[in-house]
């Protein structure tokens, strides 16, 4: 899928998940002009977690938000007063 006014490609990965009641979406794009994939992770009340790291693949960056979910579980990635650790 393509954001022509952004000129954003959007991966077909993208994805909600829900564990225990929380929801996150896996938001993976880049610039038509980039091959380098960035991921986001956005809550139910709108925060988002960006990776300063970017992925060769789409692939590799939904793998690595399941790696992260899997390590860390979901409240790293939720909205809370608690300082948030970087990725």
């Amino acid at each position: 899928m393509e954001n022509e006014e952004y000129d954003i490609v959007v991966s077909p990965l993208c994805r909600t998940v829900e564990q225990d009641g929380a929801i996150l979406e896996i938001h993976i794009y880049r610039s038509r002009d980039d091959d380098a994939w960035v991921l986001e992770v956005v809550d139910q009340l709108g925060t988002s977690t960006v990776w300063d790291d970017r992925f060769k693949t789409d692939q590799a960056a939904l793998d690595e938000a399941i790696d992260a979910f899997k390590r860390e579980g979901f409240r790293p990635f939720l909205t809370t007063d608690e300082p948030k650790t970087l990725h």
